[in-house]
């Protein structure tokens, strides 16, 4: 059991990287921490299944920078990671923790698909980085060439493990694994924990510590979490609905499979809409433009799958759309948590049919409260609780406690003020109409900084 209230001066840390907490702003361990540091600090292998945002990147960080020799220029530790916006996130944070422990002189590089591999191998020549974080297909083209040399290698961190499988790339890791040496530490982080990922796994780590840390139902205050039935009708002509009423600022439609989010954005496309694609089949180079473009505000519209989309920080969100319940429940928070951020205002939605009942139930177990909505000729309405006449029926019921909270809710959501909906709409628009002019007006202050240039 780890004590709740832990501090990570109990880990007989290095006082540099006590100190470097303190300077990033970090007081206490998260529980993914709590229970792993020890672990990694004795040398042991790891498994850590926990949702993003637990804190996962310092679990590995901290007692890596406790550990490295910062003197010994040869590569001590390789962290891989799918794909290159989430290789740009591990990589700052680690430059930031050097800043903090002062280490002027190590060497933290970053090697991602789609940048100059020639100039990564001749910096290579020169000098070998002791961190290397980098995307599987790049590191194994650098190594393979001889220009990253890993046989001397302490740690190797596999992030977002299941992400890597989804998207083709464990063949690479376990090639890169296979370079190291016998002794090699390996941590593993996932969000989910998949049975082709277990191979992988039994192969590389020695009896490893093994921590699942439950999903938190937290949805901000800031968000609608609507729940919408789609009975007989076709999911593609409730989301058509959806978005003629919405005229969103930016919505992000979740598919459950690569192949769904294909067919959806292709009937999007086939509406005039302009639609972007993020899931693991989109080649390297295609992803890292329609990300370019969706950052610029050049789409409307983004059809996107769990794992493709994880660790991607897309702003301006106005509205998610759950083309189903995902498989995977823990995924549900992190979809609805991409709107509604910094104090704005957003909509989730989520399309269910009959079939996914019990999954609306489970996320209803974990604290999940939805508002009861259906869509009227060009109106979205609130309705009674799916379940309201078996509640009324049931002696008993193992989800009392959630349901008297659903009661509670939908006794505020069946009549909705008309009035108060308008304003908050005028209210959304405006924020919206801010963020747009910041937006342009930051464009327009980048462009003449160019020119000037």
């Amino acid at each position: 059991m780890v004590n709740s209230n832990q501090q990570f001066g109990e880990y007989n840390l290095k006082p540099a990287v006590l100190s470097a907490l303190k300077k990033i702003g970090f007081d206490q361990p998260t529980p993914i921490q709590a229970r792993l540091i020890p672990t990694i600090l004795r040398g042991g292998d790891v498994v850590g299944q926990s949702q993003t945002g637990s804190g996962k990147t310092h679990t590995f960080l901290v007692p890596i920078f406790d550990h490295l020799q910062p003197e010994l220029q040869q590569t001590q530790v390789v962290i891989t990671t799918p794909s290159r916006e989430l290789a740009a996130q591990i990589a700052k944070a680690a430059r930031q923790f050097a800043e903090a422990m002062e280490l002027v002189k190590l060497s933290i590089a970053e090697y991602v698909g789609g940048t100059d591999k020639a100039r990564q191998i001749r910096q290579l020549e020169k000098h070998q980085a002791q961190i290397v974080v980098g995307t599987p297909g790049r590191l194994k083209d650098l190594v393979q060439s001889g220009a990253l040399v890993v046989n001397q290698v302490k740690t190797l961190v596999v992030d977002e493990a299941d992400m890597t499988l989804d998207m083709g790339f464990l063949e690479e890791v376990d090639f890169l694994a296979g370079a190291m040496p016998k002794d090699l530490q390996t941590l593993v982080f996932s969000a989910t924990m998949p049975e082709k990922l277990k191979p992988f796994l039994k192969k590389y780590l020695d009896n490893p510590d093994f921590q699942t840390i439950p999903t938190e139902a937290t949805i901000a205050d800031t968000i609608d979490n609507w729940l919408v039935p789609t009975k007989s009708k076709d999911k593609e002509e409730v989301i058509d609905k959806l978005l003629s009423i919405f005229n969103p600022y930016l919505a992000l439609i979740f598919a459950n499979t690569k192949e769904r989010a294909k067919e959806l954005a292709a009937h999007l496309r086939g509406q005039g809409l302009k639609v972007a694609e993020i899931h693991g089949d989109i080649p390297p180079r295609e992803r890292r433009r329609t990300m370019k473009g969706i950052l610029h505000l050049d789409y409307q519209y983004v059809v996107a799958t769990d794992l493709a989309a994880r660790g991607i920080d897309i702003e301006g969100v106005s509205h998610v759309i759950n083309d189903g319940v995902p498989d995977e429940l823990e995924f549900f928070v992190h979809r609805v948590g991409r709107t509604g951020r910094n104090g704005m205002a957003g909509t989730a939605v989520t399309l269910y049919g009959p079939d996914e009942e019990d999954k609306i139930a489970q996320l209803e177990n974990l604290g999940i409260e939805f508002a009861h909505k259906q869509i009227r000729g060009d109106e979205i309405v609130a309705v009674k609780d799916r379940k309201a006449r078996t509640q009324r029926h049931a002696t008993t019921n193992k989800l009392d406690p959630e349901m008297v909270g659903m009661v509670k809710k939908k006794k505020k959501n069946v009549k909705p003020g008309y009035k108060r909906q308008i304003k908050n709409n005028i209210k959304r628009k405006r924020q919206m109409d801010r963020r747009i002019e910041m937006r342009q007006e930051r464009r327009n202050t980048r462009r003449r900084n160019k020119e000037s240039d």
